[in-house]
């Protein structure tokens, strides 16, 4: 019965869940008619290794608008708005100092709202993180798919870094993974609820901002790209799609690192509820692990159904597998990539409810904390 179950489950995503497998939309370089006035926002704190990288892409976007860059320097200890304002071009970046963070805010989104608040009459604010390098003609790029559908946000899932043994086995599953609980064409499509963002490029109207109250109705939130998409939404359009412009450079180097990034907000993603993690473990285990297990153990009808299982999660995993550059022998392997990420999440809540919570940068993270 589980098998079926499974069997069932797998046919109606792949024909009926938003074409979550595909690996577009993404957006081709292009050129827009008009150039408004376009400010890229970036909060950083000790980023010293790869601010270079990042700011000079941003200072280097051939736009025809007016275009300025401004860094938050969020409290660094390195050194990191000094590399920035040493960068050729600097005259078109402004650097905030980052100001204590007031209570209820996570710290992230409060270096955001001072950049905003810094960005004065522009039009459309890039909200990007101090890790992405952007090709020259992103911004132009973003404006002119902004300018073409005439939606409030524009975002990108950027390519991420996939080159250690660690990204190259579980960092095309993130993508996966945040592809089946957001659906692009979902996303994009104005009848659905379904909303999401990608953190790493957001370009969104500044009179969007101004609708749904500005970056302090989401002040706590943690997965402040989704909330943000949220709250656009809700009375707005918004886009979502691959990046081929814009990659970060943040690595992962071992499996370690890609566990405490899921556990920083997998549990957050599931408001805190052990109800919805024992029903999300339940449905993943359903769904990734049951379709093996059947497959390799079961006889006669559970064992077709298993094995049907496992070949459509197989199949669904192999665009987002091209996109990375990566063997379709992978594919088979989503069972076991699944359970790590499974596992994650459990740790996730298990840290929550110890009070231990997750650091980074230095800020433990938890429910009004960053």
């Amino acid at each position: 019965m589980i098998a079926l179950i499974a069997a069932f489950a797998w046919a109606w995503l792949l024909a009926l869940h938003g074409r979550f497998w595909s690996a577009g939309p993404v957006l081709a370089p292009a050129l827009p008619a008009t150039t408004p006035p376009v400010a890229a926002v970036v909060p950083a704190r000790d980023e010293a290794e790869g601010i270079a990288a990042s700011i000079g892409s941003l200072l280097a976007q051939d736009y025809a608008g007016p275009f300025r860059v401004i860094l938050v320097d969020d409290g660094s200890t390195d050194g990191t708005a000094t590399i920035a304002a040493a960068l050729p071009g600097a005259e078109r970046l402004t650097i905030v100092p980052g100001t204590p963070r007031p209570a209820g805010w996570a710290g992230k989104l409060w270096a955001v709202q001072q950049g905003v608040a810094a960005a004065g009459d522009a039009a459309l604010i890039l909200l990007t993180d101090a890790d992405i390098v952007h090709d020259p003609r992103h911004v132009a790029t973003l404006v002119a798919q902004a300018e073409r559908t005439g939606v409030d946000l524009v975002s990108e899932m950027v390519a991420l870094n996939c080159e250690s043994p660690a990204e190259r086995a579980l960092v095309p599953a993130f993508v996966y993974f945040f592809q089946l609980l957001y659906p692009f064409a979902r996303v994009n499509d104005p009848l659905s609820a379904t909303a999401a963002a990608a953190g790493g490029t957001m370009l969104v109207r500044a009179r969007a901002l101004a609708r749904i109250g500005g970056i302090e109705t989401i002040a706590g939130a943690l997965i402040d790209d989704c909330a943000l998409a949220a709250k656009i939404k809700t009375g707005g359009r918004i886009w979502l799609g691959h990046s081929a412009l814009a990659r970060s450079v943040r690595p992962y180097p071992q499996a370690r690192d890609i566990w405490a990034m899921v556990a920083r907000s997998a549990y957050v993603q599931l408001r805190h509820s052990p109800l919805l993690l024992a029903g999300t473990t339940l449905g993943l285990g359903l769904l990734f692990l049951a379709p093996p297990a059947y497959a390799l153990f079961a006889a006669g009808l559970p064992r077709l159904a298993g094995l049907f299982a496992w070949l459509a999660m197989a199949a669904s995993f192999l665009p987002t597998l091209r996109r990375f550059r990566r063997s379709p022998l992978w594919a088979p392997a989503l069972p076991a990539i699944a359970a790590f990420y499974m596992a994650a999440t459990i740790g996730s809540a298990w840290n929550h409810h110890r009070g231990r919570g997750v650091v980074w940068k230095n800020r433990a993270y938890g429910e009004g904390r960053a």
